[in-house]
């Protein structure tokens, strides 16, 4: 956990199902006050237990401080969270919440286009609320694979009207982003969410965009070469010491070994917890959460996964 980040212990105000497969649950402080406050597109650290930690996005309104809410979408070929957090965790329980954190923030912009795939709603629902109570111009494509998958549907299009188009793929077949996308259009924001398929997709529509038009969020990081897994050289700027990181390590197994307290969650990528400032090298990005302008800096990296493409890289720890 970081130095100043904060540790919650909350209490579960409520749990019922907004779709098939997705739990919400809706968590409060036990004494009444108000919660830190988060701008749209931040998530929290849900600790279920000493070594198991998830992140999820927060889905409710910004404006409201009185409660955090989340929802979990159960995957029955994940790593077993989402099956403990549907089974385990029940109204009027305690729970240990970390954060919250935003590594997906919404810019300015003259208008919006949010495009969500499944559980990535979650992340788009309050840059909505957001966006519609500026008065700026939006539209939400919301894909699913069935109407009763798509965790939210019923509260988007009624309160939002055509704003929102839902896209059910047992319907109508993936999203057509070629006709979304198909003209690029300036001072208009892309924010997206959802399974990589879609976000790859994206990608490849929005690269005759102007630049800086596509912001995504993973659901975990992008799938890398294992084989390029070269040996490389740590240097520690404030310590002077040098690290060797081999081929089968993590920089930041490396560092926890010789006694370098870097705090870590996910361990995938995603979280942004184990974000290290790069003072020289080039670092091998292997992360969910900075944009391609971010990486190009090669001022930081998150060492529970990128490794380096130079032989060197020099760190401010």
């Amino acid at each position: 956990m970081q130095s100043n980040e904060r540790q919650l212990q909350l209490t579960i105000a409520k749990k019922d199902y907004v779709a098939e497969s997705v739990a919400h649950f809706v968590l409060i402080d036990p004494t009444g006050i108000d919660l830190p406050e988060w701008t749209a597109g931040a998530h929290i650290d849900l600790v279920l237990a000493d070594d198991v930690l998830r992140q999820y996005s927060l889905c409710g309104d910004p404006r409201d401080r009185s409660r955090y809410e989340i929802a979990v979408l159960r995957e029955p070929a994940g790593r077993g969270g989402s099956a403990r957090v549907h089974d385990s965790l029940h109204e009027d329980d305690t729970v240990t919440v970390r954060g919250p954190r935003n590594h997906f923030p919404l810019v300015d912009a003259e208008r919006y286009l949010f495009i969500a795939g499944g559980i990535g709603i979650t992340p788009i629902l309050p840059m909505v609320r957001t966006v519609h109570a500026s008065g700026r111009p939006w539209r939400l494509l919301y894909g699913g694979r069935s109407r009763s998958s798509m965790a939210f549907r019923n509260e988007l299009t009624s309160g939002y009207g055509e704003h929102v188009c839902v896209w059910p793929q047992d319907e109508f077949g993936l999203i057509d982003l070629g006709k979304e996308l198909g003209t690029p259009v300036t001072d208009t924001a892309v924010y997206a969410c959802g399974p990589e398929s879609l976000l790859t997709a994206l990608q490849e529509r929005c690269a005759a965009w102007p630049a800086g038009t596509l912001y995504v969020e993973r659901f975990r990081a992008a799938a890398h070469d294992t084989r390029d897994q070269s040996a490389f050289e740590i240097e520690l700027a404030k310590s002077g010491q040098t690290l060797d990181v081999p081929a089968n390590r993590t920089v930041v197994d490396v560092l926890h070994e010789a006694g370098i307290d870097v705090p870590v969650s996910c361990r995938e990528g995603t979280c942004g917890t184990c974000e290290t400032r790069v003072l020289d090298g080039v670092p091998d990005h292997r992360d969910a959460v900075l944009t391609e302008e971010e990486r190009a800096c090669n001022d930081c990296m998150f060492v529970c996964v990128s490794r380096s493409l130079t032989p060197r890289l020099r760190l401010d720890l």
